[in-house]
C-alpha cells in the first residue's frame, strides 16, 4: 500500500513539473519558441559564410541576400558593411548591434525591427568583415542605391560607380535604367553604361557598338576608358608570334621604336642570358684591371679597336675577374632567335580596331576644339587690348600725341572703381557706378592734361613724349601714396563668376566675355561718335587740316581738348573693366602701354578698323606664340615684339593706312 501511494506522488510530480520546465526552457531561450522571419531564414541558410567570410567564397552568399528582393536587406547589407552586424552565441540568430551601458549591447531584429533587451557583450560575436569583403557588399548596394527613392542617393551611386567601376555594377545599372525617373540621371545611367560595356562588356559585338558610339566623345572619362583598350606591352616570341596574340605591330631590333640594346635586355630577361655591358663601362673595367702594361694578356698598345678590347674582356670573364657579358656576335646572334612585337592588353582584336578607330577621331576633334580653344583666349585677348588702346586711337591715332601717360589713365578709372566698391558694398551696383564715374574722374584729368601740358607741346613729339612720361611717373608715386603698394582687388559681380563652358575643351570666364562685349560696345560708340556726331565731323576736319578747319569756324583748341578728354575718358572706363580680373596696382598701366601703342601702330594711325585688326593680330599672336613655349611668357612678349619689329619694316602705315592728305601728315 505504502509503495503505491508513492508510485502515484512520483507520477503526479511529474505531470505538475513538465510545464514548469517547459516554461523554464522557453524562458531560458526565447528565440527557440520563435519562428525566424524571412531575411533571418536566409542569413541561417549562409550562417558559416557570413561569420567567417573570405572574399574568394562570400560573393554566391553576397549575390543571394542582395538578389533576394526581401523589403529589408538593404539595411542587413549596410549594417554588415559597417561592421554593425551581431550574431548570438546561443542560437547563431543575426542582429543590427549597438553598445549599451556596462557592457551590453542592444540587438535589434532585422525582420521585425524590435529593439530587444540588452544583452552582456560576452554572449554575442561581432562580425568584422575585411576590406575586400566590405569593397564587395559596397558593390551589390549600388543595387539599392541606383533605384532609391532619394535622388541623392541615387547620384551618390552613380558617383561611385564612376570612380571606382567594376563589372558587377553592370547588371544593376541596366536594370535601373528603365525605372528612371530624372531624364538628366537617366542620361548619366546611359552613359555610364556605355563606358561599362566597353570595359566589361561581354560580348564582343556590344562592346565594339559601345564603342562606336563614343566616338567623336571629348569628355574626359570617354578617353580614359578606351586608352587601356589599346595600351599594348613589348613582348619577344622564340620564332612565330602566337597567333592567339592581339599584335599591335612587329618591332625590329636597331630601330627607332625598338634600340639593339633595349632589345637584347628583353632578349636576356625572357632566356637567362648575360646582361649586356656598355662599351663605357667595359673601358672603365679594362682600366681597372690593367697590370703590367696589359689588360687580361693583351698589351695596352693594340686595345684601340673593339674586337681586342672585347677579346681582352673574354680574358678577364675566363679567370673569373669579371662577371661574363655577351659579345656583339652573341648579341647579334640571341636577337636573330626572336620576334619582337607589341601586344594589346585586350585580347578582342576587333575591340582595340574599334577603341583605336574611336582614339583617332576624338584626337582629331580635340585638335580642332583646342584651335578653337585658342582661337577665343586670342580673341579674349584682343578685346582686352583693344578696350585699352581705343583711347590711344584717338589721343595718338587721330591728335598725333604720343601720350605715355595713357596707361596711368587706365589705372585711375581700376582705383575709382576700387574707390566706389568700398563705399557700394554691392558689387553690380558698385560696377554701374564706377563705369560712367571713372569715364567723368579720367575725362577731367585728361582735360587738365590737354590744357596744361600738351596744349604747349603740339608738333613737337619729343618733348611731348617726355614730358607725358614724368607725368606717368608722378602719376604712379602718387597712386602708391595713396592706395600704397599692396594690390587692391576690383570684385567682379556674382553673375560675372565661373565661366562660360562650350564643351570640355572650349572655356572662357564670364569676365572676359563681358569685356568683349565692352569692346563692341565702344567700338559701335566710336563709330557713332566719328561718323554721325558733330564732334567726330569737327575732330575729323581737325585731324585733316587744322587751318582750313578753323577758317570754317571750328575751333581746334577746343576740339583737341574734347578729343583728348574723350580717349582719356575711354581709358578710364577700360580701367574698370580690366581691373575686374587683374589686380589693381599702380603698374596696372604700364602692363597695357606697350601693347596699346604696338596695337595702335600695327593697325594703321588714326584708323579705328585698323586699331580692332592690330588688336585682334597682337592677341592672336601672343596667345599662339604662349601655345608654342607656355613656359616662358617672357620670351613670348619677347617674340612678339621682334615680329611686329619686322612686320613694321614691310608695312610701316600698319595694316590698314591712312589714305590722301593725312596719310602725308
Amino acid at each position: 500500500m505504502i509503495k503505491a501511494l508513492k508510485a502515484l506522488a512520483l507520477l503526479g510530480a511529474l505531470i505538475l513539473g513538465a510545464p514548469l520546465s517547459a516554461q523554464d526552457t522557453a524562458t531560458d531561450s526565447p528565440a527557440d519558441a520563435i519562428t525566424p522571419g524571412p531575411i533571418q531564414s536566409l542569413l541561417q541558410e549562409h550562417a558559416a559564410d557570413i561569420a567567417k567570410p573570405s572574399r574568394r567564397t562570400i560573393q554566391p552568399v553576397i549575390d543571394a541576400l542582395a538578389g533576394s528582393g526581401l523589403p529589408g536587406m538593404q539595411q542587413v547589407l549596410q549594417t554588415w558593411e559597417a561592421r554593425e552586424m551581431y550574431q548570438r552565441e546561443s542560437d547563431g540568430w543575426f542582429f543590427a548591434g549597438e553598445k549599451g551601458p556596462e557592457r551590453t549591447v542592444i540587438l535589434t531584429d532585422f525582420d521585425s525591427g524590435e529593439v530587444l533587451e540588452p544583452v552582456p557583450s560576452d554572449t554575442v560575436d561581432i562580425l568584422r568583415p575585411n576590406s575586400g569583403v566590405r569593397g564587395l557588399i559596397a558593390s551589390a548596394l549600388v543595387r539599392f542605391q541606383l533605384q532609391d527613392e532619394n535622388p541623392a542617393l541615387r547620384q551618390d551611386a552613380l558617383t561611385a560607380i564612376s570612380r571606382n567601376p567594376d563589372p558587377s555594377h553592370l547588371a544593376p545599372l541596366a536594370e535601373s535604367i528603365e525605372g528612371e525617373p530624372d531624364p538628366s540621371m537617366k542620361a548619366q545611367k546611359e552613359r555610364l553604361l556605355t563606358l561599362l560595356t566597353i570595359a566589361y562588356g561581354e560580348e564582343e559585338a556590344d562592346r565594339v557598338a559601345a564603342i562606336e558610339s563614343v566616338a567623336g566623345d571629348l569628355n574626359v572619362d570617354t578617353r580614359a576608358t578606351l586608352n587601356p583598350l589599346v595600351a599594348t606591352t613589348r613582348r619577344l616570341a622564340e620564332g612565330e608570334i602566337p597567333e592567339a596574340a592581339n599584335v599591335a605591330r612587329t618591332l625590329r631590333p636597331g630601330t627607332e621604336e625598338l634600340p639593339r640594346g633595349e632589345a637584347y635586355d628583353l632578349v636576356a630577361a625572357e632566356a637567362g642570358l648575360p646582361a649586356r655591358i656598355d662599351p663605357a663601362d667595359r673601358r672603365n673595367v679594362l682600366q681597372a684591371n690593367v697590370a703590367d702594361g696589359a689588360v687580361g694578356g693583351v698589351p695596352l698598345a693594340e686595345l684601340n679597336t673593339d674586337a681586342a678590347r672585347e677579346r681582352a674582356y673574354e680574358a678577364l670573364e675566363a679567370s673569373g675577374a669579371v662577371p661574363p657579358a655577351p659579345t656583339e656576335a652573341e648579341i647579334d646572334e640571341a636577337l636573330a632567335r626572336f620576334t619582337f612585337y607589341e601586344e594589346y592588353a585586350e585580347p578582342s582584336e576587333a575591340v582595340t580596331t574599334a577603341a583605336t578607330k574611336a582614339l583617332r577621331t576624338i584626337d582629331s576633334k580635340v585638335a580642332l576644339n583646342t584651335a578653337a580653344d585658342l582661337g577665343l583666349d586670342a580673341l579674349s585677348l584682343a578685346s582686352i587690348y583693344f578696350l585699352a588702346a581705343i583711347g590711344l586711337a584717338i589721343t595718338f591715332g587721330v591728335m598725333g600725341v604720343i601720350n605715355m601717360a595713357h596707361g596711368e589713365f587706365i589705372m585711375m578709372g581700376a582705383y575709382t572703381g576700387y574707390v566706389v566698391q568700398q563705399i557700394i558694398p554691392n558689387h553690380t551696383v558698385s560696377i554701374i557706378v564706377a563705369i560712367p564715374l571713372a569715364f567723368a574722374v579720367t575725362f577731367a584729368a585728361g582735360v587738365a592734361m590737354e590744357r596744361l601740358v600738351i596744349r604747349w607741346l603740339y608738333n613737337r613729339p619729343l618733348e611731348t613724349l617726355l614730358a607725358t612720361f614724368g607725368i606717368s611717373i608722378a602719376l604712379q608715386q602718387l597712386a602708391k601714396n595713396i592706395f600704397g603698394t599692396q594690390a587692391r582687388p576690383l570684385t567682379a559681380p556674382g553673375w560675372l563668376d565661373g565661366q562660360w563652358q562650350i564643351n570640355e575643351i572650349i572655356g572662357i570666364s564670364m569676365i572676359r566675355v563681358a569685356i568683349f562685349v565692352l569692346a563692341i560696345v565702344f567700338l559701335l560708340f566710336f563709330l557713332f561718335l566719328m561718323k554721325k556726331t558733330r564732334l567726330g565731323l569737327e575732330t575729323r576736319a581737325v585731324t585733316q587740316n587744322p587751318r582750313m578747319a578753323a577758317s570754317m569756324g571750328i575751333n581746334p583748341g577746343r576740339v583737341n581738348m574734347l578729343t583728348f578728354g574723350l580717349g582719356s575718358g575711354i581709358a578710364g572706363i577700360a580701367g574698370v573693366a580690366i581691373g575686374l580680373y587683374a589686380k589693381v596696382t599702380s603698374e596696372l598701366g604700364a602692363d597695357y602701354i606697350v601693347q596699346s601703342f604696338m596695337t595702335v601702330v600695327v593697325g594703321g594711325v588714326g584708323n579705328i578698323w585698323g586699331t580692332l585688326l592690330g588688336a585682334g593680330m597682337i592677341g592672336s599672336l601672343q596667345k599662339g606664340i604662349e601655345w608654342l613655349n607656355p613656359s616662358n611668357t617672357l620670351a613670348a612678349q619677347t617674340y612678339m615684339i621682334i615680329f611686329i619689329i619686322i612686320f613694321i619694316q614691310f608695312r610701316p602705315r600698319g595694316i590698314i593706312a591712312l589714305k590722301g592728305r593725312a596719310a602725308g601728315d
